[in-house]
């Protein structure tokens, strides 16, 4: 054997020693993908067919899996995983303080220096950052906006038409009762909707948007002076106009039943946009909370929503991988991508953005007739267990709509919660 052929086995030898030792490293990278924790069930088709085929097709040797929980459970379930180490990579991050709480609790890592970050604003990031603004943790994906769909073939054939005020509001829920057709559809069983889509809805044109929501913050408006207290009292007025047993009526009852044509108005969110058309066979339209008579400023809910965060435990390769998906998301291929796959979650980005959906584009463009605000509860003041502001907005709205509690005993018992535990309404 010549001493040529000698050394290409020899050099044969090794390489096949080599893939041997590699093959079940690489076989174990692609068994384990990058894990994306997240609420947003109905997204998953998306998720897996649009957005992370985008992004394999700029990095093919990352894998990326979609694996999200009920709603529901999505809080507590995630807790769980993080306190027990077995949480996914990438974390889908709630708005204000329950994120932030992951973030102070170490189960968060700060993105302070992701390339792309600076493709945010401020107000953007405002929802996923510390109080002193020294640390940002999670990528901000997107804004809802709140509003009210309706049937646009009843509206038709009434001779309807969009109200814009408060008085045109309920002269059409007026008209649509004395049709014999279910006015508003919402229900009160699962309680979050009296409060995120109906007073919280409806509620910024009452207390003039930011201004009353960060005087609540710094202690100069509360829950039951005149300016709370008028929502309290709008929504209300909305008892008699609710559909049939709305008491025992939940979120997909709810949906369903707007779909199904057995309501005129459903009070909701742009997050709907979606669902609604794969199941409605009638036009939909939407409108804007209208606004009390007299008054020339409009006020909306864009609610910063949803984010993006990396898990802290993350290290080496698999925590470079998260990084480079999360960067990627700071792009203006992602928030286009985004926004128009997901119609009606709007990008927080800086870049400009084309929507394909007209419903989206309709909600979109309020936000150059009205000022925009978020819901009231969500920054700083929903931080105590016990005397939680969310819960008790989630209560206390169930049970005015309920006639259980009057307006006034509604602000009164969510405005004492609150004072007994911050300190800025204590003063």
């Amino acid at each position: 054997m010549t001493q040529n052929r000698v050394t290409v086995l020899r050099t044969l030898a090794i390489i096949a020693i080599l893939m041997m030792l590699i093959a079940p490293v690489s076989a174990q990278s692609q068994s384990s993908p990058l894990i994306i924790e997240s609420w947003r069930n109905d997204d998953l088709p998306i998720w897996r067919d649009v957005i992370i085929p985008a992004f394999n097709a700029r990095y093919p040797d990352i894998r990326v899996e979609f694996q999200p929980s009920p709603p529901a459970d999505y809080n507590g379930l995630l807790n769980g995983k993080l306190e027990a180490g077995t949480a996914g990579d990438l974390i889908t991050c709630r708005p204000f303080d329950a994120s932030l709480a992951l973030f102070e609790r170490g189960f968060l890592a700060s993105l302070n220096d992701l390339p792309g970050i600076e493709n945010f604003s401020d107000v953007a990031k405002s929802a996923w950052i510390t109080d002193d603004g020294s640390d940002v943790f999670c990528v901000p994906m997107a804004a809802v906006i709140h509003g009210f769909y309706y049937n646009a073939e009843i509206f038709e054939e009434l001779g309807l038409t969009e109200p814009t005020t408060e008085s045109e509001f309920y002269a059409v829920l007026d008209a649509l009762k004395a049709a014999g057709i279910e006015p508003l559809v919402m229900g009160t069983a699962d309680q979050w909707e009296a409060a995120t889509v109906g007073f919280q809805n409806i509620g910024p044109n009452y207390w003039a948007g930011e201004a009353g929501r960060l005087g609540l913050i710094n202690g100069e408006a509360r829950y039951n002076d005149e300016n709370f207290l008028a929502a309290f009292e709008a929504l209300a007025r909305w008892r008699p106009y609710l559909i049939s047993g709305y008491q025992g009526v939940r979120y997909p009852d709810a949906q369903s039943a707007f779909t199904l044509g057995l309501g005129a108005i459903y009070p909701g969110g742009s997050w709907e946009i979606t669902g609604f058309e794969a199941n409605a066979d009638f036009e939909i339209g939407v409108f804007k909370p209208p606004v009390p008579d007299g008054q020339e400023t409009c006020y909306i809910s864009d609610h910063t929503d949803i984010a993006l965060g990396m898990n802290a435990a993350l290290t080496g390769e698999r925590r470079e991988a998260a990084l480079t998906f999360l960067s990627w998301m700071t792009t203006a291929e992602f928030a286009e991508l985004y926004s128009n796959a997901l119609p009606g979650f709007f990008s927080l980005s800086n870049a400009d953005i084309t929507l394909e959906n007209p419903l989206a584009q309709e909600f979109l463009s309020w936000r150059s007739e009205c000022e925009s605000t978020i819901r009231s509860s969500y920054q700083i003041l929903s931080r105590n267990s016990e005397f939680n502001n969310e819960n008790d907005l989630w209560s206390a709205s169930a049970r005015l709509l309920n006639g259980e509690l009057t307006a006034q005993e509604a602000a009164d018992f969510v405005q004492s919660n609150l004072e007994r535990w911050y300190g800025p309404q204590q003063q």
